[in-house]
């Protein structure tokens, strides 16, 4: 299936933070395997791979393809797993371009408004908001002008023919 969905490139949003049940599927390490295995493989990590959010900010700027979901992330729901570290907030000014907005949706439980006022608290500016509110998931998804998913070599990390 990864080998599929890699060749394929279309992005694949995965749980892979061990939060708040790991098993032997999650975690930075199995992840750091199946992007091994699968380096064309286009991933979004939920959640910024809370709680383990250090480790797969290293994965992605080590890989070209991984994006992170800012579903939940910055909120009150991962504080008892320490919530995202403040130190690690700049260099998410390093990964604009491959993070990008999760609703969570249906399951979050609190207002929409409230994730995209933690967002905001981040301070890493409105041009960083709009790209990660909008403008990297069309482009991930191809809707800027590509041909549809896996239509946009750029956001898939891919150069030319």
């Amino acid at each position: 299936m990864w080998g599929t969905l890699a060749d394929a490139g279309v992005p694949v949003v995965a749980h892979v933070g061990s939060g708040p049940v790991g098993n032997a599927y999650t975690g930075p390490a199995a992840t750091a395997r199946l992007l091994a295995r699968h380096p064309r493989l286009v991933l979004v990590v939920a959640h910024m791979g809370s709680p383990e959010c250090a480790e797969f900010l290293d994965l992605a700027e080590r890989h070209d393809r991984v994006h992170l979901d800012t579903s939940m992330a910055f909120s009150d729901f991962f504080a008892e797993d320490g919530g995202y570290p403040r130190d690690l907030v700049p260099r998410l000014r390093d990964l604009q371009e491959r993070v990008v907005y999760g609703s969570d949706f249906p399951t979050l439980p609190f207002a929409y408004a409230d994730q995209l006022d933690q967002l905001a608290a981040l301070d890493l500016g409105e041009h960083w908001l709009r790209a990660v509110c909008w403008d990297n998931a069309s482009r991930l998804l191809g809707l800027d002008g590509a041909e549809g998913l896996g239509g946009n070599d750029e956001a898939f990390g891919r150069s030319g023919p």
